[in-house]
Parts: C-alpha cells; structure tokens; sequence
C-alpha cells in the first residue's frame, strides 16, 4: 500500500535525476559517436558522426549544468527529504559553507570532476583541430564512465552508482517512515563536519578536481596517438595539457594542506594519510612524463617511457579516488569516505583505462620510434631521465605502502601499516631520501646542454655552486637547529638551497635573453623552496605550551594527547607560556561555530608588552568527540598555532548551544560555595579568592526590569567594581522594598566566576550588606590548549606560488612552440 507523503518537495529531485540520466545517456551517444566518426573510413559519414559527437557532448554539459542547479537549489532550500541534503547540511550551516556542502558527499565530488571535464571537453572540440575525433572518444568515454558513479538506477537489481537525489526514506530504513507526515519530525539535518567548515574547502576541492579532470587530456591525446598510428605528432600538444594538468593538481593538493593546517588538530600540513598520499600519485607520475616527454621531443630516445608515464598517470587518478571513495581506507585514514557501494565500480573503472594503456602499449610495441644512439651521458636528457625514474620510484614506494589494505583484500593477509608515529618516520626518511636525489637533479641539469656539454666547464660550475650551497646550508642547520634531525633532512636540505641558487643562476641568464629556460627555473625555485619551508617548519616546530605542573588531565585525554605539550588554562586567569602570559577569556557559544577567545601578551625582558593578540581556535562536538579546529597567528618569519585538546565549557553529548542554554538558571547550592555575607561602607573593599571587589556608590530609585515603583517603594542598587587577574567588572545588585515585601535581585559576573546580592541594609550602622558566592575550583570554566612555533613556513606558501608560476610560464612556452610548427 503507497503512502501519501506529506510535505515533499519531489519534483526538484526528479528533474535533476531526468538530468542525471541524460548527462549519461548523451555521453554515451558522443562516446559512441566520436567512435565511428574516428573509425569510418568514408569522410562524409565520419563527419556526420563527429557532428553527432558534438551534439551529444553539448547535451552533456547542459545536463550537468541542470544536476547542479538542482542540487544547489535542494541544498539551498533545506529540502531534509532528500539524504544528500540532510546528510551535509543543517539549518545553522553559514550561508558560505551551502556551497561547499554541494561536493561535501561523494556525489557531489564526482558531479565536479564531471562538470570539470565536461569544460575541458567542448575546449578541446573548439581546440583540437585533426584529434578531435579520436581525443574526444577518450574523453566522452570518461564522461560515461564517471556519470554511471552517480546515476542511481537499479539494473537487474543491482544500483548503479549513488544519486544525490535520494530520498531519505528510499535510504534509511525505520517506523518513522511509515508516517506519511515524517517531515514533521525531521527539524534538521547531521550538519557538515565543523573541520569541513572552512574557506579552503570552497576553493580546494573545486581546484583539486579540475585537476583529476585535466590529467585525461594527456591521457587522451596518447591514446589518440597510438590507435591512430600518429606516434609522435601527439606528444607536443600533450605536453601544454600535461604542465595544466600539475599545475592545477598541485595547487589543488597544496591547497588542502593549508585546509588541513588551519582546520585539523595534527599540528602540521601534511602526515602522509594514505588519503593525502593518494591525491599526489598522479601528480608525481605526470612532472616526471613531462620531463621524459620534453627528452622524447629533443632526442628521440624514451618513447615508450614517456608514454607509459603520461597514460599511467590518469589510471592512478582512477586508483586514489578508488582508495578514497570504496570504503578500503576507512581504518586507516581520517579523510576517506565510506563505501556507497560503488567499489567494483570503481575497480572497473580502473581496469577500462588500464585495459587500454595495456592493450595499445603492447600492441604498438614494435612500431615505437627507438633511437638506437646512446644518451650522451653528459647531455641534460640523460639526467632528466634518470630524474623521472627517481620520481617514480618515490610514486611506486607511495602506492605499496598506501595500498595495504589493498593487499590485504587481495590476498587476505593482516598486514597492519604503520601507525602515526611509525608512519610520519618511514615516509619522512625514504621520501626524502628520494627529494634528496631529485633536488640534485633540478639543479646541475640546468647546466647541461640538450646533446652533449663541454664536461670541464660543466664540472667546475656544479662543483662551484655545490660548495656555495653547502655553505649556505650549514648556516640554515645551526641557526634552525636542523642538525638536530635525522642526517638525510640535512641532505635534502642542501640539495634544495643547491636548487633554488643553481635556478637562480639561470633564471637570471634568461633574464638577459634566454627566455625558454624561464619557466623551468622559477618551477624548480619554488619547489626548492618549498622544501626548505617544509623542513624547517615540520622538522624544527617546537611545542610551547610546555606543563610542567604534572597534570596528566584525563585517562582519557592522555589516550589521544602528550600531556606534556598541554597547558589548562582557566577563564580569566592569565598563565604564563613561554615567552607569553596567555589568558582564556571566554568563548562565543552561539551555534554552529563555538570558538574560544586565547589572549597572548608577549613580553620583553623588562616585563613590557611586547605584542598583544586574541586567537579564536574553534572546538565543537561532532558524534560524541571534539572536533578542534585552531587559530594561527602569522608573522613573516613564523607562524603560531593553537588549538583546544579539552574543555568543561561544552557538553560532550550534544554540539554547543545557544546562549541561552548556556546561562540558564542553576541551583546555587551545587554551582557556588557557601555565600559569605560582608557589612560594608561606600569606599569599602571585599577580598575574595581571585581578587576584590570595591562598593563604588549606592543608587536610589534604580528600575528593575519592568517592576513599577510607587511613591513609598524603596529600591537601592550597590555600584561595585570588581577587579579579578588585572581586568576590571562592574555589576550592581539591588535591594527593593515594595509594600511589605523585601526582594534583592543578584547580579552574576560570569567571567569572574562571581553571583553577588544586596541582601540588607543596615542604617544604625550606617552600612549595606553584601553577599558573594564564589564558583568553585570544580565549576571554574578552563581549556586545555596546545601552542605549536612554526618557524619559516612562509618559504612553504610561497615556493607552492612560484612553483605554479613557473608552471604558467613552461606552458606559454610550450603553446608558442605550438603555434608556430
């Protein structure tokens, strides 16, 4: 028997799933078309179905263009019958963040990358001239296998993909959905997890995505290449699309670890999670194509290599969302998402790619251009390539150890992978090891020739810079202390100072003329100098909220948290932390964000205040646990960072509340000690625990509230001044005598941990009567907080910058060289 729901808003749903349907449907028939126009062997049909193929690919794109306005609008509008929306968002979610809860799910991460592919697509049919054809087959076979992740059908029973149009009660099982008014009890959705609620993740996973999408171009246009026999012709379009490719993907990755800097409690931008090892695969493999690419187009020689490399690269896109999205990760990383029941469809959309890369590879074997001349062991291509192997090693140790669990399914081995700190270890001194010898690589390379090279001259120069930079990388260790690490982080080090001034040195000849070397040198100049910012910030961060008090805080705490790079701190009562006199001076507790207010005064050797700041890192409970997110404050040099390892400020049960949940009324005999009544002047001081309190004045006639006063009320107010740890309060209770009743009405001074009341006067005395109640220690409101010094980070963001800039500069380059064969 049907329901009659009540209250669903279905037809948004069902036009954005008509639309889902179409995108797959339309990209079928393009894949299928550009198939034939690029097989037909009779010109006039071939090119009715290459028109059909753009019809097709356009119909696509306004599909997808119609999934997502649907599914913002649903979003938008707080539509909690659909299990996308109340999954990712509740009502409280800032309006910012509606944007980013658009691809917070599954379905919407692979709608982007469709959405990112689909522009890609109608660029390349405006731009690719003679491939259109057989690129276009390529890449409408993408668009189709990618739409099938989020078609949400049944087909022999068996769904195909996860539809973000979902209805919750098609879902979720439960009584609830029996009740045709089930909406009624459904006032809000889960919420975005608070990490998630930041700027960087409206702008990372929009760029990390562009980038999964440009590493098919490449991909396609090697296709192209091999099944159209046009072995060589492909290789100087791809290597433009190949530079867009990094240098989005790479913006893309560094962007999520400013994501996880600024909104993860790790302390630090990168810990090698399977997840963020995962995101970089095909970045690695695709920099070293492109140098073994630039080698094939100079010298002939690594073909098939450069091949490999370039249609590997976009498999191992398929490979991390497979280890991102199917579920196999959730043990051991904090980013994958769960299996919605895409795995084998993941798995064979990983073997449809590398079915291809295999079948064309081996069955063009023999027709591969091979330069049966030796490399010049002395010409930059030699060590290019030798470079580019190195980079794929670094690739491969990636994948093995990340694919654990992998191999653990495959072959029902309980392998157990490294824990944290075990993994940090491993990964720090192999991967370096591996940096070590590719920053080497990107410096005396720029001092070859293409061809052969004048060995003596050649020589003298590295030997001449390797000196240099040796030197300068001795005064680096001692002053950052670096030499404290592990001897390899010294090596890596010197091999990244020796890239940026060996770079230097060639930008700086480009400068003077030799513009093609531009681009090349700014890109190694900022990866030199990203590796000098990440060694020096990760490998010399020194933790300075050091307790020495010997509290341990909890059993529980010191499960996840060293207690000893922890300090508690109560509200309002300053601690001295280091260099600086850190006071918690309450926090914002109106939903969702619940941040906490950290004052620091650093302080010169004479006691004077050197620098004053507030940080508001954010704590919110999410299922049960706390969800921290620090503040940093940035200096040019360095970076501070905080963030809440524990607080009593919050119920561990339930998220933070308004306000007004949080001051409601308590029982005075549990939240204070036992009042201490004080017989007071004007002029008069009251000592307590944190400080004292001084009666100002006594106002006659004060209101409270709407309470109306006749002629023979008599309603008096104390004016105190309470000073607690160097601030200062005020509060003012009153006494009233209305008819011939006696009423005081008490103020509370939350921040001084203070209720006070006018209980009496007493005129033979010519004295009032002032009652304090204390909070006690138990109730003070306190944090638990972490500091962490990162010192020169700043070479990190900025080499990440003129990485990009060198990349932007190579493809001007590359597409000029274009334009003019």
């Amino acid at each position: 028997m049907d329901i009659d729901f009540k209250g669903e808003h279905l037809l948004p749903g069902q036009i954005g799933q008509f639309f889902l349907v179409l995108s797959f449907g339309a990209s079928l028939i393009s894949f299928l078309s550009y198939y034939f126009a690029t097989t037909d062997k009779v010109s006039t049909t071939a090119a009715s179905w290459q028109k059909i193929g753009r019809v097709g690919y356009y119909l696509n794109f306004v599909a997808l263009l119609g999934i997502g306005v649907c599914l913002f609008y649903i979003i938008r509008n707080h539509y909690f019958e659909y299990h996308y929306v109340w999954a990712y968002t509740s009502r409280s979610l800032p309006a910012r963040y509606i944007i980013s809860a658009f691809w917070n799910g599954q379905e919407g991460g692979f709608i982007l990358w469709l959405f990112w592919q689909g522009v890609l697509g109608i660029f390349l049919i405006n731009k690719a001239g003679s491939w259109e054809r057989p690129v276009m087959t390529v890449v409408a076979l993408s668009q189709v296998v990618l739409a099938t992740m989020v078609l949400g059908v049944e087909i022999f029973h068996v769904r195909l993909g996860s539809s973000p149009f979902l209805l919750l009660r098609n879902d979720m099982e439960g009584p609830i959905f029996s009740n045709p008014n089930y909406l009624s009890f459904i006032k809000d959705g889960q919420g975005m997890v608070p990490s998630l609620q930041n700027y960087w993740m409206i702008i990372h996973p929009p760029t990390l995505f562009l980038g999964f999408a440009a590493m098919v171009v490449p991909f396609a246009y090697a296709t192209a290449g091999l099944w159209q026999k046009r072995l060589t012709e492909w290789v100087q379009p791809a290597i433009s699309y190949a530079l867009f490719a990094c240098m989005i993907l790479g913006t893309g990755v560094v962007m999520g670890s400013f994501w996880a800097y600024e909104s993860l409690n790790f302390g630090g931008f990168w810990a090698w999670d399977p997840v963020e090892n995962a995101s970089i695969f095909a970045w690695i493999t695709m920099v070293a194509a492109l140098h073994v690419l630039i080698v094939f187009k100079n010298t002939g020689h690594s073909y098939f290599t450069a091949t490999f490399l370039v249609m590997i690269s976009f498999v191992l896109t398929w490979y991390s969302s497979f280890l991102n999205r199917s579920g196999i990760l959730g043990d051991t990383s904090v980013h994958s998402f769960t299996d919605l029941g895409m795995f084998w469809q993941l798995v064979i959309g990983i073997l449809i790619f590398l079915a291809i890369t295999v079948w064309l590879l081996v069955s063009r074997w023999k027709q591969m251009p091979i330069t049966k001349k030796d490399e010049e062991t002395y010409s930059r291509e030699f060590w290019m390539f030798v470079g580019a192997i190195f980079l794929g090693l670094s690739c491969f140790h990636l994948i093995v150890v990340t694919s654990i669990p992998v191999w653990n399914a495959i072959f029902h081995t309980n392998i157990a992978p490294p824990a944290d700190a075990a993994r940090m270890r491993h990964y720090n001194v192999i991967q370096s090891s591996f940096v070590f010898v590719i920053t080497i690589l990107t410096a005396f390379t720029q001092f070859l020739k293409y061809k052969k090279t004048d060995v003596t001259r050649f020589f003298i120069t590295t030997a001449a810079y390797l000196v240099f930079a040796a030197f300068i990388t001795a005064l680096i260790v001692y002053a950052t202390g670096l030499y404290k690490l592990n001897f390899v982080f010294v090596l890596v080090m010197w091999g990244s100072v020796y890239s940026v001034i060996a770079n230097g040195k060639i930008l700086a000849d480009a400068l003077k003329g030799q513009f093609k070397l531009a681009g090349s040198a700014v890109g190694h100049i900022g990866f030199g100098l990203l590796m000098v910012g990440a060694l020096i910030s990760a490998g010399t961060s020194s933790v300075i909220s050091v307790n020495n008090t010997g509290e341990a805080f909890s059993a529980e705490f010191a499960k996840e948290q060293n207690p000893r790079e922890n300090i508690l701190v109560y509200r309002n009562q300053p601690l001295k932390m280091g260099d600086y006199m850190v006071t918690y001076l309450g926090d914002s507790l109106s939903a969702p964000d619940h941040f906490y207010k950290v004052n620091y005064k650093e302080m010169d050797a004479a006691g004077k205040v050197k620098d004053d700041f507030t940080l508001y890192p954010k704590a919110q409970v999410n299922k049960g646990a706390l969800a921290a997110s620090p503040d940093t404050k940035h200096y040019l040099f360095h970076d501070l960072y905080t963030h809440i390892t524990m607080t009593n400020s919050i119920s561990m049960t339930e998220d933070a509340g308004t306000e007004a949940d949080e001051h409601k009324t308590e029982d005075d005999s549990k939240a204070y000690d036992a009042p201490i009544a004080h017989e007071v002047a004007v002029g008069d001081t009251i000592p307590y625990r944190e400080g004292y309190i001084v009666v100002k004045k006594l106002n006659k006639g004060v209101k409270v509230k709407n309470i109306p006063l006749n002629p023979t009320d008599i309603s008096v107010g104390a004016e105190l001044e309470i000073v607690a740890h160097g601030k200062t309060y005020t509060a003012e209770p009153v006494y009233m005598i209305k008819g011939k009743g006696v009423f005081d009405f008490a103020k509370k001074v939350e921040d001084a941990g203070l209720k006070l009341r006018f209980s009496k006067i007493l005129p033979d005395k010519n004295k009032v009567e002032i009652t304090v109640y204390q909070q006690p220690e138990s109730q003070k409101k306190y944090i638990v907080m972490k500091a962490i010094k990162f010192p020169y980070i700043n070479f990190f963001w900025a080499g990440t910058i003129i990485m990009v800039v060198g990349f932007l500069l190579s493809i001007f380059r590359r597409n000029k060289e274009l334009k003019t064969v």
